[in-house]
């Protein structure tokens, strides 16, 4: 690295497609680009509508398996492509980037290398929790999203000086005001769920009962179905099974979230899994309150009665919460609010992007620090 010169920032994450890790890629790109680092960016796989808000991000594709020929001569491509662009500090953003990055940024000689833990580790098998904790090894640090996604790590006996937990981050046109995309009408209330149909922990089928315990109560409720995948057919005919055909809307993919959530006046996460979830701190930005299980992250996002609900997982509970916040408009305006300024306090690019920075410029100084030591160590 040249005197005066930025140091070389590398993000690599497995793809650009659309999900909630992928979403954060692209965010902090952004928002790290034109700071104190020269940022660069790789993908395992350059495809998904991301790839429009980041052409610049250059693939390294292991083919079919992370084990076999093709991915040990891309990994040696990637190392050669660190070393040319002088990387000070490789971050690897999910499971599959990080097996990739870790031992080519070691080859490269990369002085700090961060891997991320963006899960709570119950949807992995027990062969990719070893996998992934071998390739730790070779971090200095690990970014977890959440303290529930730091515990399995500390309870595998990764250090805990290692670990670093740094929240999702939320673009500053989470908090700006929206048309909504469904227009508003009269005495209409919408309670929507947002969510890839493409897992079962998402637990739509929880949703849907929930929707159909309360459907007869509030005549003039709509209930909102946000996302798509192979999933969405199963869910449209248990709604016809439900009795819900006509009261739940099935909008599919947006892109337009802010749009979405100012046309909601509850948002329901029933997730049986989650680190951090985007949907939830999109709902706090936006104002919108959320009832969600009390799952991984959830209760570190949500005071539960103040800023949203925190439930069990079963639909009797979330209807409960839900009930309660439909009947309540000054409860709904309330929890909005507290959650919108939570939100705007803690969760904005601006501020997760300096913790992340700072991240970086330590573990550098740190890494440096040792260099010193172990020089006058020799010299001894």
């Amino acid at each position: 690295m040249n005197r005066g010169q930025r140091p070389g920032l590398f993000l690599m994450v497995n793809s650009l497609e659309r999900g909630g890790t992928e979403r954060q890629f692209v965010t902090l790109a952004q928002g790290l680009s034109g700071g104190s680092f020269e940022v660069s960016m790789g993908c395992l796989a350059r495809r998904g509508e991301f790839v429009n808000n980041l052409p610049q991000v250059v693939e390294f594709s292991p083919g079919r398996s992370l084990f076999k020929t093709r991915s040990v001569l891309t990994r040696l491509s990637l190392a050669r492509h660190l070393r040319h662009q002088q990387v000070a500090v490789a971050h690897a953003f999910d499971f599959y980037a990080n097996l990739m990055l870790a031992p080519a940024a070691r080859l490269a000689m990369v002085p700090v290398i961060i891997g991320s833990h963006r899960q709570l580790g119950d949807l992995m098998t027990p062969l990719q929790f070893r996998a992934q904790k071998t390739a730790f090894r070779l971090c200095d640090r690990v970014v977890c999203n959440s303290r529930a996604a730091a515990e399995p790590l500390r309870r595998a006996r990764i250090a805990a000086d290692k670990l670093v937990v740094i929240p999702n981050a939320l673009p500053d046109q989470a908090f700006a005001p929206a048309t909504p995309a469904l227009p508003r009408q009269p005495g209409r209330l919408r309670v929507g769920m947002i969510a890839r149909m493409n897992d079962s922990a998402k637990n739509h089928p929880a949703f849907l009962r929930m929707a159909a315990q309360l459907a007869p109560k509030f005549p003039s409720v709509e209930f909102v179905l946000v996302g798509d995948g192979p999933l969405r057919g199963s869910l449209e005919a248990m709604t016809g099974e439900l009795g819900l055909t006509g009261r739940v809307l099935f909008l599919g993919d947006r892109a337009d979230i802010p749009a979405v959530l100012a046309s909601l006046d509850v948002t329901v996460l029933p997730s049986r899994s989650e680190s951090l979830s985007n949907v939830i701190l999109e709902s706090m930005a936006a104002g919108v309150p959320v009832v969600a299980t009390d799952v991984g992250g959830n209760g570190e996002l949500l005071t539960n009665g103040e800023s949203g609900f925190l439930t069990s997982g079963d639909e009797s509970a979330l209807g409960r919460a839900v009930e309660t916040l439909l009947r309540n408009g000054e409860l709904r305006h309330s929890c909005g609010e507290r959650a919108h300024r939570e939100a705007s306090m803690r969760y904005r690019l601006d501020v997760i992007r300096d913790e992340y920075e700072q991240l970086y410029l330590s573990a550098l100084s740190a890494k440096a620090g040792d260099r010193e030591l172990r020089k006058a160590g020799s010299l001894a």
